[in-house]
C-alpha cells in the first residue's frame, strides 16, 4: 500500500452523518476508507477517461 498522508478537508455535518452511517452499516470500516473510495470514483470518473484513451493506466486507479 502507499504511504498514506494526512490531509485536513472540512465537511458539512450531514456529510459527515452519513459517512458515519455507511461505517455502522459495514459498508466501509472507517470514514477514511469511504472518503478514499469517494475520491478515487471521482478521479475516475474525471481523469481516468481521457488517459485510458492514451493507453496508460495512471497509478491512482490501480491502487
Amino acid at each position: 500500500m502507499a504511504k498514506m498522508r494526512i490531509i485536513s478537508v472540512q465537511l458539512p455535518q450531514g456529510l459527515i452523518n452519513a459517512l458515519d452511517v455507511l461505517v455502522k452499516r459495514g459498508v466501509y470500516p472507517n470514514r477514511s476508507e469511504a472518503i478514499r473510495e469517494a475520491i478515487r470514483e471521482l478521479i475516475k470518473k474525471e481523469l481516468y477517461t481521457t488517459e485510458a484513451r492514451e493507453k496508460e493506466l495512471p497509478e491512482y486507479v490501480a491502487e
